[in-house]
């Protein structure tokens, strides 16, 4: 179930009432000892009575441990319905975009198909990006008429990255790079180098009180939080009002 980015407001009024019907609250945590910030999203609308179980999601390259980990959540959920508790799995964002969702999908569907899931959908910090945006004075549709909307993480080397950003430019389609963090060490002299700088916005921590939303240009080139996304317009359509 997506909670959306970071503000408790935005999540919907069906995730609200699924909250409010589980018995075990699920989500995901980098490590156990840490809380995971969908709890922390979700928190206002959590109940004392409610079990909370935190499922490791570990941050690691290697296959290996992330593959095990899926199945350990995957299973600590599959005991919980057999034992007759409903449970909610909360994620950041939307529970189908880039989420730590679809991974506990896909090994519940491979090892617990016996078990009904349901999905709900959440607002992605694309999409609470752009909103906010428009709401501070820079209209930001994330894609008109025809245009194709590009959404994915920012690549970790320059050239693949520079390569889109020409392939964008040329074509005029929005993009929008998520997880910039240290890679807007470089990624800011490249738009700067490729003329994009000044059709950019940046955001970092969207939907959460220390959220920052502002044109790219304003972000020196430094090292940035993990969970920072970068807007990109190079044009926009012959036709407007």
């Amino acid at each position: 179930m997506g909670v959306g980015p970071g503000d408790p407001e935005l999540i919907t009024v069906a995730a609200q009432r699924a909250i409010a019907a589980a018995q075990v609250v699920a989500y995901p945590v980098a490590e156990l000892s840490r809380e995971g910030m969908a709890a922390r999203i979700a928190e206002p609308w959590l109940q004392p009575q409610q079990r909370r179980l935190p499922l490791l999601f570990p941050m690691v390259e290697a296959a290996a441990p992330r593959r095990q980990a899926w199945h350990g959540a995957a299973d600590a959920v599959a005991a919980c319905l057999q034992q007759g508790q409903s449970v909610v799995f909360l994620c950041e964002g939307d529970s189908s975009t880039y989420a730590s969702a679809s991974y506990l999908l896909l090994a519940m569907q491979q090892r617990h198909p016996q078990h009904a899931v349901r999905l709900l959908p959440g607002i992605t910090a694309a999409a609470a990006a752009a909103a906010e945006a428009s709401s501070l004075g820079w209209p930001w549709p994330l894609a008109l008429q025809q245009e194709r909307l590009l959404i994915q993480p920012t690549p970790d080397a320059p050239e693949p990255l520079r390569q889109l950003l020409l392939s964008c430019r040329s074509s005029g389609q929005p993009l929008v790079l998520l997880k910039l963090g240290r890679r807007w060490l470089w990624v800011r002299p490249m738009l700067e180098e490729l003329g994009l700088l000044r059709s950019a916005l940046y955001g970092e921590r969207v939907g959460w009180p220390q959220q920052r939303l502002c044109p790219a240009e304003q972000v020196p080139a430094e090292v940035r939080p993990y969970f920072s996304l970068l807007l990109l317009r190079p044009s926009w359509p012959d036709v407007l009002p």
